[in-house]
């Protein structure tokens, strides 16, 4: 029984003397990948949802109940400020007006008349009072009818694009019935609007940069031309109007931009957003020192393009791990993947 219980011993010494040695043993470095800390630029943007509008539109509607003689505008087509868009009968007024002017000639002749007889003493001062008054509300009934038949014929108040024709020639339309919108479609008018908290933030003449569903690769720039200078009591929020040149008229009023405002601008150290360790409100940084990961405690600010803000907590030039951090506590040795630090990647 002594040579079993000797080899037993032996062998718990043994294994005893391996486990001491195990823990021995050093840790592995930690391969992680690493950049300095520089500076990068960093706005105060301004975000929004608008709504495109005509730069000039108006609908043009029948002003009386009457037959439709004329159309002169193809749909989705091009007018000219003036141009014809449409033409109401106009039998009866032109009627009106004949007789109305051959009223005016009598009337103004017989003033005529009149005005001589008077000056050889055969008429009264009354009587010639009396035909100028008759003679003048003569001609005021021939301008009426001319302004009767000028209703009648419906032109375009400024340059734009007609809208679709939905009316015929020779329908009877009732006072008020659209017959064509146009729109000025050369600039766009960008509605939106800014929480009262951000006003500080824009001002007239500030350039704007819009995107819409339609174009998303295509941005679309501008300037504020105006800010409302009521806040809504209800929303705490500004209107503002952005205007946006639009000379191949790929926007269109009604559409939906996402407005993007670039306020204040300023520089400051950044750091990847990887490299950055939460935990509650506290943020801190592994920086690379001595060939070890030393946690450093840092205030961070903005978030933009991978980067954040580092207002405080490290110095330019410092080397911090920007992935692999969930590998590391405080003090363990690293080594950086490559043999180098990386340059840090700019905001864009």
């Amino acid at each position: 029984m002594r040579l079993p219980l000797a080899l037993f011993l032996c062998l718990s010494l043994g294994l005893t003397g391996c486990g001491k040695e195990q823990e021995a043993k050093p840790r592995p470095a930690a391969l992680v990948e690493a950049s300095p800390i520089a500076i990068a630029t960093f706005s105060d943007d301004v975000s929004a949802v608008g709504t495109a509008l005509a730069n000039e539109q108006v609908v043009l509607s029948a002003p009386v109940t009457q037959r439709i003689t004329s159309l002169n505008f193809a749909d989705g087509g091009y007018v000219k400020q003036g141009q014809v868009i449409a033409t109401l009968a106009q039998g009866q007024e032109k009627a009106q007006l004949a007789a109305a002017q051959a009223q005016a000639l009598e009337a103004r002749q017989q003033l005529d008349r009149i005005k001589s007889l008077k000056a050889r003493g055969f008429a009264t001062t009354a009587t010639y009072d009396q035909q100028v008054a008759a003679a003048n509300a003569a001609l005021a009934n021939a301008e009426l009818a001319k302004a009767s038949i000028g209703d009648r014929v419906i032109r375009a108040p400024f340059s734009g694009w007609a809208s679709l024709r939905t009316v015929s020639v020779g329908a009877i339309v009732s006072a008020g019935t659209p017959i064509a919108t146009i729109s000025d479609i050369s600039r766009i008018k960008l509605d939106f609007t800014v929480p009262e908290t951000q006003l500080s933030l824009i001002r007239q003449g500030q350039p704007i940069r819009a995107v819409s569903a339609a174009w998303p690769d295509r941005p679309f720039t501008g300037t504020i031309a105006t800010i409302d200078p009521v806040v809504d009591p209800a929303t705490r929020a500004v209107k503002v109007r952005a205007i946006l040149p639009n000379p191949d008229r790929a926007l269109k009023p009604g559409m939906l931009l996402t407005v993007s405002v670039t306020a204040r601008q300023h520089q400051s150290l950044a750091a990847p957003e990887l490299a950055v360790v939460g935990d509650g409100e506290q943020r801190s940084i592994f920086v690379v020192q001595d060939g070890k990961a030393k946690r450093t405690d840092v205030r961070t600010g903005l978030r933009q393009n991978g980067l954040v803000e580092i207002v405080d907590g490290v110095k330019a030039g410092q080397v911090v791990v920007t992935d692999g951090v969930v590998k590391l506590t405080d003090g363990v040795p690293v080594r950086v993947e490559g043999g180098q630090a990386r340059p840090a990647t700019p905001a864009r």
